[in-house]
């Protein structure tokens, strides 16, 4: 995620059920009055949506606010939420957790050239974005995933369009947190307007492509030398979206 966070952490060992309960989720509130939200608005195309989001005239942008506690497959309970300004550290060491925990990832923890400021003011960023959103994973006190959904573009031709992006620490793969993530980051995508939801994952990364299928994802092409791993040479990337 690293200051564009969502885009770059699409690839990690993801699976599933969990038993969730006490959820919230206010939609976005736009700018300026109702009239702009449907002339100015960053989905114009997408009027039934548009009207079925709730606003109010003359406030200033609320971002989509998430909180849901799920119990995990041992017991333990999580908390996904949105990430704030003061997670930029922990979300810094995350991220160079998990990207050196598996060689799907876009990017190599020495690759990372933020530190726990700039994350901090991604996550500001995030948290003030009415279209855009950054979620974490929270066990014991300590952020063990992130997740999140980014506007591919702010032009008219592909603002319906989002990609999606994730990571989570080796310890708590396989809990359920991954399941729980995606699901949180397409209801906010839903919410902010999109009509589509898109990721990237390594073709190899079989329990992420189960799990995205599962969610109602569809491939719609691949790139045989998508990747360069260090360790392994060329890596196969699969594309694949979801309609909203």
């Amino acid at each position: 995620f690293s200051a564009r966070r969502s885009m770059k952490c699409f690839y990690n060992l993801l699976s599933a059920n969990c038993k969730s309960h006490e959820t919230t989720l206010y939609c976005c509130i736009v700018k300026r009055t109702g009239l702009d939200f449907m002339q100015e608005g960053p989905f114009r195309q997408n009027t039934k949506r548009q009207q079925d989001i709730h606003w109010k005239p003359e406030t200033e942008v609320m971002a989509t606010k998430y909180s849901k506690r799920i119990t995990l497959k041992n017991g333990l309970e999580c908390r996904i939420r949105n990430g704030t300004e003061s997670d930029g550290q922990a979300i810094f060491d995350n991220f160079n957790l998990t990207h050196g925990q598996t060689d799907y990832m876009l990017t190599y923890p020495d690759e990372n050239h933020s530190d726990g400021v700039q994350e901090g003011q991604f996550l500001k960023e995030k948290s003030e974005s009415e279209n855009e959103v950054e979620l974490v994973a929270v066990v014991d006190h300590t952020i063990v995933g992130t997740a999140g959904i980014e506007a591919l573009g702010t032009k008219y031709k592909i603002r319906h369009r989002a990609g999606f992006g994730i990571s989570i620490s080796r310890e708590y793969w396989g809990l359920g947190i991954g399941q729980a993530l995606l699901a949180a980051c397409i209801e906010c995508a839903r919410t902010a307007g999109y009509i589509q939801l898109e990721l990237n994952v390594v073709s190899e990364n079989v329990r992420a492509l189960s799990l995205y299928e599962k969610a109602g994802f569809v491939e719609y092409g691949r790139n045989p030398k998508g990747f360069r791993s260090r360790m392994t040479g060329f890596q196969e990337v699969v594309y694949m979206r979801l309609e909203l």
